[in-house]
């Protein structure tokens, strides 16, 4: 490629050190539709005559067909999937195949793969999101007035519905999808054109070359378009925020498969055995969902530092800028399938969990907005006899609901036998009707908003 300037070749380590195809040929695709977008605007333009612009189109097509037939051979002579691509064009139609890369440079060149890459990455992660949220949906209809016990620090707090809890995980999943589709927007300008830093003295059109691969308009400013790795970087960020929500509903189904809690029976296809324990089913799946998130993290981690001291335009750090926003993908795209079919094929045991939610005293502040609403007391003078009523119950080894008036009575005279109408882990979640409760109809009414939001 620079022969001209170099009188010898690469060492053999610089050779590895500098060669990029073994994980950047992963934008084949991108960069053949760079690459005939570029000439079909040089042809406009009367740069390239028409016979060379039609017979580089095609001999990009015989190249593409090959790397979907064969795959994308590690050539490391070849440096990276641009060089490999025109040395294979210049195979096929031969010297025609150098007017390519004229008015253009690797370096924009590879933000312009990079873009594209990431934008259908984007495009995937958002249909595996909307799978997952369907999914979410689905399960929260079904149970919208399936009684659970609602926590605080891991411990017993208040009754609610497992199809609100999960649809607090739709809500989670709806700002993940908006980040994505915010980063799409912000990222969808094309730097092509912009040369190595300068621009270029070619009269090209950079507008014609973006819209035909489908951006939004070209970038402004040609060191910046070089240099600026934000598109991939808010990917990272984006897909790390993503990733902690999955973790924690892959904690939660950990919790809830274990025997203590007994809350879901996950599917034989979601669990593993033990190779020497033959009663055990672990939840091996969500664990690694769990895992995979620390991973995720550092792929951000490791992009930022590359980017932190880097002076404008384009250093050859920035070729480590794609292999953490690869890796973050996969990682990504597997975890997001795997908490989609935990979801669907779960099987939740709703009579352990109105069974727990039942025993915890979790009707307590029940009793106590009684006590506010019924005999005129001050909360927190409510509170604090509610705190003896559930220090009674315990003395008894019973619920909240079945501690006997006389007992309540004696704890206050302003007790009532009305007081049974709130005490129940029913009457506790449809009395939370106020906006963004835990009550069945709620439930129900924010599942209908979330699918016409969809539509």
């Amino acid at each position: 490629m620079w022969g001209g300037r170099f009188a010898e070749g690469p060492a053999a380590v610089m050779r590895e050190i500098n060669a990029s195809i073994p994980f950047d040929k992963r934008m084949w695709r991108q960069d053949v539709a760079g690459s005939r977008a570029h000439v079909a605007m040089l042809g406009a333009q009367g740069i390239v005559a028409a016979d060379d612009v039609a017979a580089i189109d095609a001999g990009l097509e015989e190249v593409a067909a090959g790397y979907a037939a064969d795959g994308v051979p590690d050539d490391l002579a070849m440096e990276d999937i641009h060089m490999l691509t025109e040395a294979r064009l210049s195979d096929a139609i031969g010297p025609a195949a150098g007017r390519l890369h004229t008015a253009r440079s690797r370096n924009d060149q590879v933000a312009t793969d990079f873009r594209l890459w990431v934008r259908d990455a984007t495009d995937q992660v958002l249909a595996a999101l909307a799978a997952l949220d369907d999914a979410l949906l689905a399960r929260a209809e079904d149970h919208a007035g399936s009684v659970m016990p609602g926590f605080t620090h891991l411990q017993s707090a208040q009754p609610v519905t497992l199809g609100h809890h999960l649809m607090a995980y739709h809500e989670m999943v709806s700002r993940d999808i908006s980040r994505f589709r915010d980063n799409r927007a912000r990222g969808n300008l094309c730097p092509l054109g912009s040369a190595a830093l300068a621009g270029t003295g070619f009269p090209i059109d950079r507008h014609a070359t973006a819209a035909a691969l489908g951006f939004d308009g070209p970038t402004r400013n040609s060191l910046d378009s070089v240099s600026d790795r934000d598109f991939a970087l808010d990917y990272l960020m984006a897909a790390v925020q993503c990733s902690l929500h999955l973790s924690r509903l892959a904690e939660e189904f950990v919790l809830w498969a274990s025997q203590p809690f007994g809350f879901v029976a996950l599917s034989d296809q979601w669990s593993t055995g033990s190779s020497i324990m033959p009663q055990k089913r672990n939840p091996d799946a969500a664990e690694l969902v769990r895992g995979h998130a620390g991973r995720i993290s550092g792929c951000l981690v490791s992009l930022m530092v590359t980017m932190k001291g880097l002076p404008l335009a384009y250093s050859k750090d920035m070729q480590d800028d794609k292999p953490p926003v690869f890796e973050c993908h996969d990682l990504l795209a597997i975890s997001i399938a795997a908490m989609t079919g935990m979801i669907e094929s779960a099987t939740f045991r709703t009579d352990r969990m109105r069974g727990l939610a039942e025993s915890g005293y979790a009707t307590a502040t029940d009793l106590a907005d009684w006590l506010v609403r019924e005999a005129n007391v001050p909360f927190r003078e409510a509170h604090h006899i509610t705190g003896r009523a559930v220090a009674r119950a315990e003395a008894l080894g019973c619920t909240l609901d079945a501690v006997p008036l006389a007992d309540l009575q004696a704890i206050d005279a302003r007790i009532t036998d009305a007081v049974y109408g709130v005490l129940s882990v029913d009457a506790s979640v449809a009395s939370r009707r106020s906006f963004g409760g835990t009550a069945p109809d709620n439930v129900r009414a924010a599942i209908r908003a979330a699918r016409e939001a969809r539509t």
